[in-house]
């Protein structure tokens, strides 16, 4: 009987959000003219000498702090030859042997947990280090490849993890956290379509047969920009190296691990080169960079930069507003959102009723007006005012979405109660004007006041019917509770 597990390690590069590079002064800039955001420094110019972006390493430790990590008082920097096309000095300044953090950890979530909590899982992180980002190049002209260097020096975290994971749908997990994690901290956009953060996983299995173990040949594949690219690259490396063992019977080895692309229209990895090992980089310290030495006071003002995270405020949210785990994953997708969330809370506001105004109708807004939440115009404190509306049946659950539109729309900022009065969206309860309209509609209706009576399959059907034209005759403006309870008296 053969059995056999994953494994997966991963390999994050984010792209720090500075204005300049890491050793030089040019900007940082997506989608501008080819070529034209470079200098000899980051061109690799004979007799040039880089600078260290300080506000990048402190994005770095910053990170680092966040994900659990030890901060060493003392790392330097490191020269990683190799030749691309994209690396003009054909070798990459990085970190090697003393990175910048350290044996930390994260959590992430897991489906399944406790009305009260978010199950989780911990991920060790091997470390993180910074580095300069390599440019790109482009195979968009004829027969022949060009080279764009604006993306050259760009300050590269790259993130290392251990091999916790145990499949695709954990891993993609464990990225989308990383993504929450530096747009918290405000480190990074996170944008991926622009290539703000890529994964490279490292994947193996371990397969049990005839009551011995094997391990099969590590694979990393490359450069990966989407979640869902990241997920799947894995799933299929997961068949195809069981297949290949039950094949070849190819096991783990010095110098047997590989790099491969994903083909998103195949949904294929295809191989690309056998795997360099440290040793083919010929690191050796950086000799135009001095170390950095972090200082007690330095560390603590860093630290002091910290916001609570993105999971602590999820699980926060189900445990203190009682709210699902969904719900609390989505709020807390952005900080601005949380922030917002909370503000409406704290302005009276009931955390439900908040949460589905924001998640159901606020969020759809944003999304179609590519901004945040928080950029819509409204105030948090409206917010809360709508949701106690709702709350306390002076308008629909149905009515709010128009009035929150209302609000949106508005350039005056008027008051959700004032918007309802305007678009004449207040519910009607006064049961003595409900009295008459339901005698009128009962009047109207005999059969189904008889399929009511009768109490038969036909009942509620019949009874769901009056109540529509109770809201019929009152423009959806009579309380639906209110009917309901009047039809029960008159009916029984």
């Amino acid at each position: 009987m053969i059995q056999h597990k994953v494994i997966v390690g991963l390999e994050i590069h984010v792209q720090l959000c500075t204005r300049s590079k890491m050793f030089c002064g040019c900007a940082v800039e997506f989608g501008a003219q080819a070529n034209s955001r470079v200098c000899p420094v980051c061109l690799g110019m004979p007799g040039v000498l880089p600078v260290m972006n300080k506000r990048a390493f402190e994005y770095a430790v910053l990170v680092g702090l966040a994900l659990n990590c030890e901060i060493p008082s003392f790392t330097k920097w490191d020269r990683k030859s190799y030749y691309y096309p994209d690396l003009p000095k054909n070798y990459q300044i990085s970190q090697y042997d003393l990175p910048l953090a350290k044996n930390g950890f994260i959590e992430i979530p897991l489906p399944g947990g406790k009305s009260d909590s978010v199950q989780t899982k911990r991920i060790g992180i091997i470390r993180a280090h910074l580095e300069e980002d390599a440019g790109k190049n482009v195979h968009t002209a004829w027969n022949f490849s060009q080279v764009d260097l604006n993306r050259t020096g760009t300050p590269l975290l790259e993130i290392v993890t251990q091999p916790d994971m145990n499949g695709g749908a954990e891993t993609r997990t464990l990225a989308a956290e990383l993504q929450r994690i530096v747009r918290y901290l405000g480190v990074s956009e996170g944008d991926m379509q622009k290539g703000h953060i890529r994964f490279e996983p490292n994947i193996n299995l371990i397969i049990t047969k005839d009551g011995r173990e094997f391990k099969t040949p590590i694979v990393e594949v490359k450069n990966l920009n989407s979640f869902r690219a990241l997920e799947r690259s894995i799933d299929y490396e997961e068949q195809r190296q069981l297949e290949e063992f039950l094949e070849t019977g190819a096991v783990l080895e010095m110098g047997n691990k590989s790099t491969r692309g994903w083909d998103d229209e195949r949904e294929a990895t295809v191989l690309q080169r056998e795997k360099e090992e440290a040793h083919d980089y010929r690191y050796f310290p950086e000799p135009d960079l001095v170390p950095v030495e972090l200082t007690d006071a330095w560390l603590e003002e860093i630290r002091g930069r910290l916001c609570e995270l993105p999971l602590a405020r999820q699980t926060r949210y189900v445990r203190e507003f009682k709210l699902g785990e969904y719900d609390a994953s989505v709020l807390t997708s952005e900080r601005s959102t949380a922030e917002f969330f909370e503000a409406a809370v704290k302005a009276g506001g009931e955390a439900k009723r908040v949460c589905n105004l924001l998640t159901q109708t606020g969020l759809k807004l944003a999304n179609e007006k590519g901004c945040g939440v928080s950029d819509l115009g409204v105030t948090p404190q409206n917010v809360a005012q709508l949701a106690e509306m709702v709350g306390s049946a002076t308008i629909s659950a149905t009515s709010s979405t128009a009035i929150f539109e209302a609000m949106v729309q508005s350039e005056s900022g008027k008051a959700p109660d004032v918007l309802a009065e305007e678009l004449n969206l207040i519910q009607k309860s006064d049961a003595g004007e409900l009295e008459k309209i339901v005698e009128q509609v009962l009047a109207e209706n005999a059969q189904a006041v008889a399929d009511v009576t009768s109490g038969g399959k036909k009942s509620n059907k019949a009874r769901g019917f009056l109540l529509g034209q109770v809201m019929q005759k009152t423009k959806g403006q009579a309380n639906p509770k209110v009917v309901s309870e009047i039809l029960g008296r008159r009916l029984g």
